[in-house]
């Protein structure tokens, strides 16, 4: 069954009644609050039926309604959980490579792909991704989920992968958690897939492209500035290490200096102990004519 396509004069029950208040999401790391306002109705997290999402941008009459207490990330509009929190990974080229939505209970990520207009690509996603958690040794289970096959990888901790079929679209949902929370975190996750709207466009695209995630200008702008800050501390690490480096230097060519001088002295005094006259002895004391004794006794013996 493929989601996203409904009547354009039906409304989600949770567009009527939502109501934007002054609570935002506080991000984690390296981001805070983003542009995004919470529903004052009941918290996401509990798992029920009343949303027949995700949506497709598409069904809306107005897409600025679309925009009602849900984060905008682009590719994909993400309602926020009661005090949910946003934290973004950045590739090593600075592009961001997943937007995760952190709660108490862990966090969970979702994000949109291109896919053909018949559903069928995440029970394809589904089986590659548990032959690659069997590979890493992980305990892997299929579980049957509000739509559909889910696959649950356990180790260290526990991953669970939602996926759901669109309109030319598919979504991955990730969610990483400890096994003592990792239902309460499944629950808060499929809430906010129930109310999840995807903009695919109309760029064609192979199948499985990960369609393009764009931070809203306030967060994008949060991560400027914790990037040149990280720039900044790093640059001043940098100036200490250069400066210690420097200092250390400097100690080595003192002690060398003051090697040279003790090496220099310790020569010059023993060349002064060498040049001083030294003392006569026994053998010194005597002439060519033998020693004085001799001489007497050869005095003697001629006259």
């Amino acid at each position: 069954m493929a989601f996203g396509r409904r009547k354009k004069d039906q409304k989600p029950a949770d567009e009527a009644q939502a109501k934007p208040d002054d609570t935002g999401s506080a991000g984690a790391v390296p981001a805070a609050a983003p542009a995004v306002r919470a529903a004052q109705d009941e918290p996401v997290g509990e798992d029920d039926d009343t949303d027949d999402g995700p949506f497709d941008i598409e069904d809306f009459d107005n897409p600025e309604d679309a925009l009602v207490a849900r984060l905008d990330l682009g590719s994909v509009l993400i309602p926020m959980p009661a005090g949910g929190q946003v934290q973004v990974e950045l590739s090593q080229t600075g592009v961001p490579s997943a937007i995760w939505v952190v709660t108490p209970n862990g966090r969970f990520t979702i994000a949109a792909y291109a896919a053909p207009k018949s559903p069928g690509q995440w029970r394809e996603v589904a089986a590659e991704l548990a032959e690659a958690l069997r590979k890493d040794n992980a305990s892997v289970s299929i579980q049957d989920g509000r739509w559909g096959r889910e696959v649950v990888g356990s180790g260290a901790g526990v991953v669970r992968f939602i996926g759901i079929d669109g309109y030319r679209w598919m979504i991955r949902c990730v969610v990483n958690g400890n096994p003592d929370s990792m239902e309460a975190l499944a629950a808060e996750a499929r809430k906010a897939l129930a109310d999840t709207v995807v903009r695919r466009g109309e760029t064609p695209m192979p199948a499985r492209t990960p369609l393009p995630v764009q931070l809203p200008e306030q967060l994008a702008a949060q991560l400027r500035a914790a990037a040149a800050q990280q720039a900044q501390q790093a640059q001043q690490a940098m100036l200490a290490a250069q400066q210690a480096q420097q200092a250390q230097q400097a100690m080595f060519a003192a002690q060398q200096a003051l090697l040279a001088q003790q090496q220099q002295q310790a020569g010059q005094a023993q060349q002064t102990e060498q040049g001083q006259p030294q003392p006569l002895g026994t053998e010194e004391r005597r002439s060519a004519a033998g020693s004085a004794m001799q001489q007497l006794r050869g005095t003697g013996s001629g006259s």
